[in-house]
């Protein structure tokens, strides 16, 4: 599941997760966040719904990433003329500091070998007092992911070393595909002391 694997299912249009437009709880929660300036990053935006929402919401901070090349450009001339910069870049090599992440569709692409792994990495791109917001997959999947698929006591116990949950609990406003399937998070990254890690 590297750049190559993604760029063909992009080419070839094999993007079933794709729902087309917005997510309707990253919408819902867009809709109540009214500081325009927040540095806003969405790591394997996709086609973008979301960002292209923020830029007509106004938002003058948003960060794109995505390992597909093919999407990249086709995402860059897309976004040419606002401020939403789109980023040929690795999640897990990125580097920044943010006061938002959007999360739609994303960690369930990752295999979840690598989950602590976005867990860990995610905490270090959050400004404190900041908020990873999204959905995340309340289900299993019978094929082989990705997607891969999980459940709230699973996300618990992951996140909780390095996040406070302010909401993890079920969608009631998922896009019809997904209904009864999504749980909406917003969770804030805790204070890890720099030496915690070593005990």
């Amino acid at each position: 599941m590297d750049s190559q694997y993604w760029n063909e299912r992009y080419i070839k249009g094999e993007t079933g997760w794709d729902m087309g437009r917005v997510s309707p709880p990253l919408q819902v929660y867009i809709d109540q966040v009214h500081n325009r300036d927040l540095r806003i990053l969405i790591p394997g935006g996709g086609n973008s719904y979301e960002a292209a929402y923020l830029a007509g919401q106004a938002f003058s901070d948003v960060t794109v990433l995505d390992i597909a090349p093919a999407l990249v450009e086709q995402l860059q001339k897309t976004f040419t003329r606002t401020r939403v910069k789109v980023l040929e870049e690795d999640f897990f090599s990125h580097t920044g500091s943010y006061d938002l992440v959007l999360e739609q569709t994303f960690f369930c692409a990752i295999d979840p070998s690598r989950r602590a792994d976005y867990v860990k990495h995610m905490h270090s791109l959050i400004k404190p007092g900041g908020h990873l917001a999204g959905v995340l997959f309340d289900r299993t999947f019978q094929q082989a992911g990705p997607p891969f698929g999980g459940s709230a006591a699973e996300y618990r116990e992951l996140f909780a070393p390095y996040f406070d949950f302010k909401v993890l609990q079920a969608c009631y406003n998922s896009h019809p595909a997904r209904k009864g399937s999504e749980l909406f998070i917003n969770f804030m990254p805790k204070f890890i002391k720099p030496w915690a890690n070593f005990y």
